[in-house]
């Protein structure tokens, strides 16, 4: 790592913080006074350091954050009082500690913090007021938990995959959608009507068919995520190996929620648990309705929060936290988002 400053003197702004939430399919980035009051904002395409690397993912947010800068009439390299980087796949420890030295380096802030950008979702929902206690589970193409209790302690999962033991997120739906299909189909699986409707969805008769086209792309691989609603679609029409697998995933949920929740002896505690993440948000009600069943038998007075605002408000917010920004700060951050 070299150092990245601009030579040129940087556009001091003090009074106010840089806000960065990446995920694995877009980036927002936001300059935000201390008074919550949003200057400029950029979006972006996606954060993928295992892909691309540490320093070549966060170069990719550098011109992210000269539109922001741009859009809130400065001119020259920027610096603020504070950065707060919520970023997908800083999963361990040691992805945290070598972000931060990258985003530190292009000289972007006074300080710097980067979490994982769950942490993000976490923050956006809970209360402005009082020691932020609660646990968040985001599933959107992936899925994790991450938790906060008085003290600053913090509960987490690696969130890598099946390797860290995970099940779930939208991209792992659209797999389990396509492989329950192709059984059904060849008469290996129980019969469902997955069998017809995810090759239909691509416009093909058979499931041989859509497995032919997405062997030899005919179909893009990039196109599976579009299973996800459509199997939510199914399992609301009855179809009992699509309501199996919506069963799973509110198990899963509920169950990081749960050992989250266990491990910052807040179990009998009432708290958010904050729930994100495209999979999430789009309120499918036959999943909802099974965590909070669920989330009521594990935990009672946990109290289930729907969050739907964009993920870098909580970045803002944590970002607010830090500069000890005052609470009328928070609610005009989040008067601009909700």
């Amino acid at each position: 790592m070299s150092n990245r400053t601009d030579p040129a003197s940087p556009a001091a702004v003090p009074g106010a913080v840089l806000a960065i939430d990446a995920g694995n399919s877009k980036t927002d980035v936001a300059v935000v006074t201390t008074d919550g009051t949003v200057l400029g904002r950029a979006r972006g395409g996606g954060f993928q350091p295992p892909v691309v690397g540490t320093e070549q993912a966060v170069a990719i947010l550098v011109p992210l954050v000269a539109e922001a800068a741009f859009r809130a009439g400065l001119s020259g390299p920027l610096r603020v009082d504070h950065v707060q980087a919520c970023l997908a796949n800083a999963d361990l420890p040691v992805e945290e500690e070598r972000l931060t030295a990258e985003i530190a380096a292009y000289g972007w802030g006074h300080s710097v913090t980067v979490v994982n950008d769950t942490f993000a979702l976490l923050r956006a929902g809970l209360p402005d007021e009082g020691e932020p206690t609660g646990v968040a589970v985001v599933c959107g193409a992936g899925i994790n938990c991450a938790g906060l209790a008085p003290g600053g302690r913090t509960a987490r999962f690696p969130a890598i995959g099946r390797l860290s033991g995970d099940w779930g997120g939208g991209g792992h739906l659209a797999e389990e959608a396509l492989w329950w299909a192709a059984r059904a189909h060849d008469g290996r699986g129980e019969a469902s009507a997955l069998a017809h409707a995810v090759p239909a969805h691509f416009g093909l008769p058979d499931m041989p068919a859509l497995i032919e086209a997405l062997h030899l792309g005919g179909v893009p691989s990039g196109r599976r995520h579009e299973l996800t609603p459509l199997l939510f679609t199914v399992a609301a029409d009855g179809d009992a190996v699509a309501r199996a697998i919506v069963s799973r995933q509110a198990r899963e949920i509920v169950t990081m929620a749960a050992v989250a929740l266990a491990r910052l002896e807040l179990l009998e505690a009432e708290v958010p648990v904050v729930l994100g993440g495209g999979v999430l948000a789009a309120r499918h009600p036959l999943l909802l309705d099974q965590i909070e069943a669920l989330l009521a038998e594990r935990a009672p007075a946990a109290r289930p929060v729907v969050v739907t605002a964009p993920p870098v408000l909580g970045a803002a917010l944590l970002a607010l936290d830090h500069v000890a920004a005052p609470n009328t700060a928070r609610s005009r951050l989040r008067a601009h988002y909700t």
